[in-house]
């Protein structure tokens, strides 16, 4: 049985947690990497190099979302996609992420835990989010 009182707390620090993780990956490919390197890398392991201005872009912003509570059902629902791509990079590396090139165990919890917070919904301290309608 779901606990009504508490699972708006819990989608909160789910939504803060993957909020927090996505804005450090996003700044991580821009800042470090930089977006001309992770063009490199997503052309190395099959994914147009294209892909990494957008990708990018969607995690500091999404990763924003999340921890301002934007739409927080809507960006999960697209990272837990995004995530399970990534994930296709590392299958062929075994389960373990600290497996030579990263297993697909990471990525794969990522993007479960970010299809729970859409499936759980907003949770509490959210400025724009689900409206839901009373049926009579």
């Amino acid at each position: 049985m779901i606990d009504t009182r508490t699972a708006p707390y819990a989608a909160l620090l789910l939504r803060l947690a993957l909020g927090v993780m996505y804005l450090a990956h996003g700044l991580t490919k821009l800042m470090v990497f930089t977006l001309p390197g992770t063009a490199k890398f997503f052309a190395s392991v099959g994914f147009p190099g294209w892909l990494a201005y957008p990708v990018t872009a969607f995690e500091i912003v999404g990763g924003l979302f999340l921890i301002i509570g934007v739409l927080p059902r809507w960006v999960a629902a697209i990272a837990a996609v995004q995530l399970l791509a990534a994930a296709s990079v590392h299958f062929g590396n075994g389960w373990g992420f600290a497996s030579t090139g990263g297993g697909w165990e990471y990525p794969v919890f990522l993007a479960v835990a970010a299809a729970a917070l859409a499936l759980l919904g907003d949770g509490k301290f959210v400025l724009l989010g689900s409206q839901r309608r009373a049926t009579r």
